[in-house]
């Protein structure tokens, strides 16, 4: 309870400025929140596709697997139709390539959205706390002014201490703000090396399909004109 109070009069010493950092504090906690649940939720519905249309793949049932990632709103299944379905037109490997890439970047977006707000967030609850500083700092020079010479000391010392309330209140708003940024960039980009393996190991399959096929064709052309 001691703790408590301790923190309720550390908030309504700080002033004004305390509310904003404090608004920043919550939108960039909810935004935290937001990410987080999409990003698991993603990461959770890449792994699924990968785990049903691997074996698809490589049993070479690509009709099977096409079928599959149609119905897929993971990028993990929007990446493999957009090779399968490539692939039965294309003649060039790189066309195929070309396509999943481009399936992978249209993704990363939706991955990254609102996580660089987070240090923004950050950035503008410190300055909040040195603004509210700097502001607190020039009223008590401003009252120490017109105050008895026995009561500077003791006044401008108290003064300084309810201004430093604000850079500390916006340091411990920005402190978890930023480590919940890199955290939260670190799982995307976990999220896309794996969307960019699994690219190319589905490219590796339904080229080395492609390329066995075109050998049988050969070869039985060659038996015909024999």
């Amino acid at each position: 309870m001691e703790f408590f109070n301790t923190l309720l009069r550390f908030f309504q010493n700080g002033g004004a400025f305390m509310y904003p950092i404090a608004l920043v504090l919550v939108i960039g906690l909810a935004l935290v929140v937001e990410r987080w649940v999409f990003l698991s939720r993603a990461k959770m519905a890449n792994r699924r596709a990968y785990g049903q249309i691997l074996p698809m793949m490589q049993q070479r049932n690509f009709a099977a697997a096409l079928k599959f990632a149609q119905n897929e709103k993971a990028p993990m299944g929007q990446l493999v139709a957009a090779g399968i379905a490539t692939a039965q037109h294309a003649r060039k490997d790189e066309n195929i390539a070309m396509a999943i890439e481009e399936s992978i970047l249209e993704a990363v977006p939706r991955l990254e959205k609102r996580t660089n707000y987070l240090a923004t967030l950050a950035n503008i609850s410190t300055l909040l706390g040195l603004l509210g500083t700097i502001i607190g700092l020039i009223a008590a020079f401003t009252a120490v002014a017109n105050a008895e010479p026995s009561e500077k000391a003791s006044m401008l010392s108290s003064s300084i201490s309810v201004a430093m309330n604000t850079t500390a209140f916006g340091l411990i708003a920005a402190i978890p703000l930023l480590l919940a940024y890199s955290m939260l960039q670190n799982k995307t980009n976990e999220i896309i090396d794996s969307l960019e393996m699994a690219g190319v190991k589905f490219l590796n399959l339904i080229t080395l399909t492609r390329g066995q096929k075109a050998e049988q064709a050969a070869a039985a052309r060659q038996a015909t004109t024999a």
